[in-house]
C-alpha cells in the first residue's frame, strides 16, 4: 500500500530559523547604555533615584517583553506550521492514491492542483517518473516552487531512506524547513510517498504570521515605553518623599552651622529619616547647652578677669605712690636696700602694666572697646609715639608728611608703640620703620568724599628689625595672648599681651597685622588699616569711650 510519509518522523533540516525575528522592544546594544550611563553626571541623590528606577523597570519591561514576544512568536509560527503540515500530509495521501506507479505529467499537474486546492493556499511541486523513464515535475508556481527553489539540504532528507526497525516504522518522512525568498518568508516541505509514488514538496508564504508579529512588537514597544514613563514619575514621586527631609535636615543642618543653636526638625513617622531627624535633634539640643554652658563659663571668667583687675587697681594706685617716693628716696637709702626698692619699683611697673592690659584685653572681649576718630597726620603720630618713649636714636622713620587718615589716635600709638617695642626688644636697633599708603586696585565705582583727601585707599606701616628672625614654630603663634617664645623664660619682661592688643586694635579699625621673616635676616610686622574707618562707627565723629584705657599698653610682645 502506498501512502505519504508519516507524521510521526515529521523534523527540521537544520534546527535553525530562517524568519528575521522582529525587534525586540527595548532591545538596544550595550555599549549604548555604558556611554548613557557615562554622559550622567552622578550629581544628586533624586537622579541617581530616577536612573535607577528607570534602569530597573527598563530591565523588566524588556525582558517581559522579549518572553512574551518569544513565547507568542514560537505559538503562532507552530501553530501555523502544523496546520499547514497535516493539511499537507492529507492532501498529499489523498492526491497521490490514485495516480499509477508511473504516473504522465498531466496526471502529476491535476495531483498538484488538488493538493493545492486546500484552504492553506500554498505552492504545491510534485516530481515523479513516468513509463519512459524520464522526470517529470509539476509545480503549481513556476516562478516561486522548483526544484532549483528547494534547499538542497530539504532535497537530501526527503529522499535519504531509513533503516526501518522497531523504532522506525517508515523508510521517508516529512520535512519542513523556513527560509527566506526574497524579504518575504517561508515554510518550505518535502515528503516523498511511500512504495514508489511521487516525492511532494510544498511552500506557505509566512507573511501574515510576520505581520502579526511585528505589531504585537510594536505594542510590547509601547508598552516599554510606557512602562518606563511611568517609572520615572514613580521614581520622581519616590525622590521628593525621601529627599525632602533630607533637603530639611541639611538645611537645618547648614542653619546649625551658621551658629542657630536653637534649629530643629519637625519630626513625623517612625521611619528611618524620622529617626535621623530625631537624633539630629538631640545632637543639636546637647550642643546648644553645652555652648551656653562653655559661653557661662567664659563670661564668668572675662567678669572674673575684669573684677580681679578693677580690684586690683586701688591698692596698685597706693603701692604706685609709694614706690614712685622710694625711687625718689633711693640715694639716701642704704646701700643694701637700694636694689630691693629698685625691685620693688620696676615690679610695680610691670604689675601695673599688666593690670591696664587685662582690663583692654576684658574690654575687647566683652564688646565694650570703641572708637575716638579724628584727623591724624600718619607721619606726627609715629613721631610723636617715637619721642614720647626715647626711640629717636634707635629708630629710622621712612614716612612723608600729609599722609592723612580718620583713625582713633590714641589706640594707633598703642598698635605703634607695642610693634616699635617689641621689634627693639627682640631684633635690636636700628628700627625701621615706613609709612605709605596703596589705592584700591579694582574699584568698583566713583565713591564720594566726606572729610578730604584721606578718603578710600589703605594705609600701610611696616616695622622692621635687624634680629635674628622669628623661629618658624613660633611665627604663627605671635599674637596669641600670654604666648612667648621661650618657655624657659616665664618671669621675662611683658605679660605676652601687647602684640594680641595691637592686633586687636588693629581689627576694630577694620584692619590687621601680619608677621613674617625678611630674606635678609630679621622681622617684618607689616600694618594694614583703612585711611577712613567712619564706615566702622556709622560714618560719626565716634563714640566716646567709657572704660577709661590707658593710653600706654606697653611693648611686650609674643617673642
Amino acid at each position: 500500500m502506498r501512502g505519504p510519509a508519516d507524521g510521526s518522523g515529521d523534523g527540521r533540516i537544520d534546527g535553525g530559523d530562517e524568519i528575521p525575528a522582529a525587534s525586540v522592544p527595548g532591545g538596544r546594544p550595550p555599549g549604548l547604555l555604558r556611554r548613557a550611563s557615562g554622559l550622567l553626571r552622578w550629581t544628586s541623590l533624586r537622579l541617581r533615584l530616577v536612573f535607577v528606577f528607570a534602569l530597573v523597570a527598563l530591565t523588566a519591561a524588556v525582558s517581559a517583553s522579549g518572553i512574551a514576544y518569544w513565547l507568542n512568536r514560537n505559538t503562532v509560527l507552530d501553530r501555523t506550521q502544523n496546520a499547514v503540515l497535516k493539511d499537507f500530509r492529507k492532501a498529499l495521501e489523498d492526491s497521490t492514491r490514485s495516480l499509477p506507479p508511473h504516473p504522465r505529467c498531466a496526471e502529476l499537474q491535476d495531483a498538484a492542483r488538488q493538493i493545492a486546492g486546500g484552504p492553506q493556499n500554498y505552492a504545491v511541486l510534485l516530481i515523479g517518473t513516468g513509463r519512459d523513464g524520464k522526470a517529470c515535475a509539476a509545480t503549481t508556481d513556476k516562478d516561486l516552487l522548483t526544484l532549483k527553489s528547494v534547499p538542497m539540504a530539504l532535497q537530501k532528507a526527503v529522499n535519504e531512506a531509513r533503516r526501518v526497525d522497531e523504532s522506525n516504522r517508515y523508510s521517508h518522512h516529512l520535512y519542513w524547513q523556513r527560509k527566506e525568498v526574497g524579504d518575504a518568508p517561508y515554510l518550505v516541505a518535502g515528503a516523498k510517498v511511500i512504495g514508489g509514488g511521487p516525492t511532494g514538496y510544498m511552500m506557505k508564504s509566512l507573511a501574515t504570521e510576520r505581520q502579526d508579529l511585528n505589531s504585537l512588537a510594536w505594542s510590547l514597544g509601547i508598552a516599554t515605553a510606557l512602562a518606563l514613563v511611568g517609572s520615572a514619575l514613580l521614581a520622581q514621586a519616590a525622590a521628593t518623599t525621601v529627599l525632602r527631609p533630607v533637603q530639611r535636615l541639611g538645611e537645618a543642618a547648614r542653619q546649625l552651622g551658621e551658629g542657630r543653636l536653637d534649629t530643629r526638625l519637625r519630626v513625623t513617622g517612625t521611619d528611618e529619616l524620622a529617626d535621623l531627624s530625631r537624633t539630629f535633634n538631640r545632637t543639636a539640643e546637647r550642643l546648644e547647652q553645652r555652648v551656653e554652658e562653655l559661653s557661662a563659663r567664659e563670661a564668668a571668667s572675662r567678669r572674673f578677669v575684669a573684677d580681679m583687675s578693677h580690684e586690683l587697681r586701688t591698692p596698685l594706685t597706693a603701692i604706685t605712690a609709694v614706690s614712685e617716693v622710694l625711687e625718689e628716696e633711693q640715694d639716701s637709702l642704704d646701700p643694701m636696700i637700694a636694689p630691693a626698692v629698685q625691685l620693688v619699683v620696676s615690679e610695680t611697673r610691670r604689675l601695673n602694666d599688666l593690670v591696664e592690659n587685662l582690663m583692654e584685653v576684658t574690654r575687647f572681649d566683652a564688646g565694650t572697646a570703641r572708637l575716638v576718630l579724628d584727623d591724624v597726620d600718619v607721619a606726627d603720630q609715629v613721631t610723636a609715639c617715637i619721642d614720647a618713649r626715647a626711640w629717636l636714636d634707635a629708630v629710622d622713620l621712612d614716612a612723608d608728611r600729609g599722609i592723612v587718615a580718620r583713625l582713633d589716635p590714641r589706640r594707633l600709638d598703642v598698635i605703634l608703640a607695642n610693634l616699635i617695642g617689641n621689634a627693639l626688644k627682640h631684633g635690636g636697633s636700628p628700627v625701621q620703620v615706613s609709612v605709605h599708603t596703596e589705592e584700591p586696585e579694582a574699584p568698583e565705582g566713583p565713591e564720594e568724599a566726606e572729610g578730604g583727601d584721606h578718603q578710600g585707599g589703605e594705609l600701610v606701616i611696616r616695622v622692621r628689625d635687624n634680629g635674628p628672625g622669628i623661629p618658624e614654630e613660633v611665627l604663627p603663634h605671635v599674637f596669641d595672648r600670654f604666648y612667648k617664645a621661650s618657655a624657659s623664660r616665664p618671669r621675662s619682661e611683658g605679660s605676652g599681651l601687647g602684640l594680641s592688643i595691637a592686633m586687636e586694635n588693629a581689627h576694630i579699625h577694620g584692619g590687621g597685622i601680619t608677621a613674617a621673616n625678611l630674606p635678609e635676616g630679621g622681622a617684618e610686622f607689616t600694618l594694614r588699616l583703612p585711611r577712613d574707618a567712619s564706615r566702622l562707627t556709622g560714618g560719626g565723629q565716634g563714640e566716646g569711650r567709657k572704660d577709661g584705657g590707658a593710653a600706654d599698653q606697653g611693648t611686650e610682645g609674643g617673642r
